[in-house]
């Protein structure tokens, strides 16, 4: 029975005119980054399981992708476990790796396993494919492109300046204007936490803020009720949430509300220089807003994040994000390395620019001249004036079978091939060839020698 073709849900085929696409926005990408300096490397495609374990929170860790254990590793499962009922560890005899959730985790391990081969602080980028367990929808995949810019081994808020700038210069360059980079700080969180009477439930806190988009504010109270947050809470937190005006006065009046919590002062402090520094440097595309509802759920920032959104024009979730997480690499033993990171969302970035119409109509390859064959003789002729012009830098092929003219000519409409040389015997015997518009329909006759001449 023939297996019905089809790719699974949260996958996809790509074609010629979708990677032509694609490698124009890695272009670019690749470009800005090593202007800034970034240098790239690639990590594997899995790792231990434990290497993303209890990173993600326990929303992240459901979507990880775990790869079943093969061979003699599926003996040793651990059926005691199974039969009284201790799942988890019966799960975990089965798999001790999985597919990369993201490309931030893998590169806290490989900074912990290289420190001696680096420079710090260390510049990285870093484009490859990571797999989430995700639901499919307009946007998301469960296999995709990241594209991230971290750097690791320094503390300075200059590093938040460049990383936003970073962006400023990549959406510039792609020609997306309209796009928000919208930023908060995970201290002055902290401190709202804190103000709340809450200290110990920053995660709760942050979980559930970061859905705000999703459910709502009532939605958000709610789930905070759930967790404990008393109505007093909620009230100041409705307060907060109601907090208006440019960046610069939202930050004023938090700073009022927080002025007796230490760590959210400090995170508005941070914000404050990061703020000033950036309008010195006067951005060209996109538009900064101070964010209090952004949390970034993800457990391992720790100071400034950031959240891109599409322009207005089209409907789609955030293009990227990232921030400061400075205790990520201690997971690996390597303490005290400070790091800040940015991604780009590359699968959405595509589909705001296809929305947009932003990519060039050129960009399409397609052959430049193809050669007619007319049998042995004259192909022979033909692939050696092939081999000539592809030494040129020309892409050419031969049709690889003698046919007739019409359709030989129908291939080169089909593949919008513009220039068709047609060797037959008359031209074998003359040492010439045709050489056929195929947008005009002009056709002319050249000396075979002139070859190279006609195509430079």
């Amino acid at each position: 029975m023939a297996i019905k073709p089809g790719t699974l849900k949260g996958t996809r085929d790509f074609s010629s005119s979708e990677i032509s696409k694609r490698n124009y926005i890695k272009k670019i990408l690749q470009n800005v980054f090593e202007k800034f300096s970034f240098q790239p490397i690639e990590t594997p495609s899995f790792e231990r399981l434990e290497t993303f374990t209890g990173v993600y929170g326990e929303e992240g860790d459901r979507l990880v992708f775990k790869l079943l254990n093969s061979g003699e590793k599926v003996k040793n499962a651990d059926t005691e476990a199974l039969a009284a009922g201790h799942y988890q560890k019966f799960s975990r005899s089965l798999s001790e790796k999985a597919l990369r959730y993201d490309l931030t985790v893998p590169f806290a391990r490989y900074v912990a396993q290289h420190q001696n081969e680096l420079s710090f602080p260390f510049r990285r980028y870093q484009i490859q494919p990571v797999w989430r367990a995700d639901r499919p929808q307009h946007g998301r995949f469960q296999e995709f492109y990241q594209c991230d810019a971290d750097i690791v081994g320094d503390r300075s808020l200059w590093q938040e300046v460049e990383v936003l700038s970073l962006y400023d210069r990549a959406f510039t360059d792609l020609k997306i204007e309209g796009v928000h980079l919208k930023i908060n700080h995970r201290k002055i969180l902290a401190g709202i936490v804190s103000k709340l009477g809450a200290k110990e439930r920053l995660v709760d806190f942050t979980i559930a803020l970061d859905k705000i988009d999703k459910i709502g504010k009532e939605g958000v109270f709610k789930e905070l009720v759930a967790k404990g947050f008393s109505q007093d809470a909620l009230a100041l937190l409705d307060k907060l949430l109601s907090i208006s005006g440019s960046n610069s006065k939202q930050l004023a009046a938090l700073k009022d509300i927080l002025s007796e919590e230490p760590e959210g002062l400090e995170g508005i402090q941070e914000l404050e220089f990061i703020l000033k520094h950036l309008k010195n440097t006067s951005l060209s595309t996109v538009l900064l807003d101070f964010d209090l509802t952004l949390a970034r759920g993800l457990h391992y920032y720790t100071g400034m994040i950031v959240e891109v959104s599409a322009p207005e024009a089209v409907k789609m979730g955030s293009i990227g994000g990232g921030g400061r997480y400075d205790d990520l690499t201690s997971a690996f033993g390597l303490k005290n390395m400070s790091g800040i990171g940015v991604s780009f969302g590359f699968e959405r970035i595509y589909l705001v620019m296809e929305a947009l119409n932003l990519f060039p109509k050129e960009l399409l390859f397609t052959t430049e001249v193809l050669f007619t064959n007319f049998g042995s003789k004259a192909a022979t002729i033909s692939y050696s004036c092939v081999s000539i012009l592809r030494k040129q830098n020309i892409s050419c092929e031969l049709y690889p079978t003698e046919a007739k003219l019409k359709k030989q000519l129908g291939y080169a409409d089909q593949k919008n091939i513009q220039k068709v040389v047609l060797i037959g015997e008359a031209e074998v015997s003359q040492q010439t060839f045709i050489l056929k518009d195929m947008e005009s329909g002009v056709q002319s006759s050249h000396p075979i020698k002139e070859l190279i001449a006609i195509f430079s």
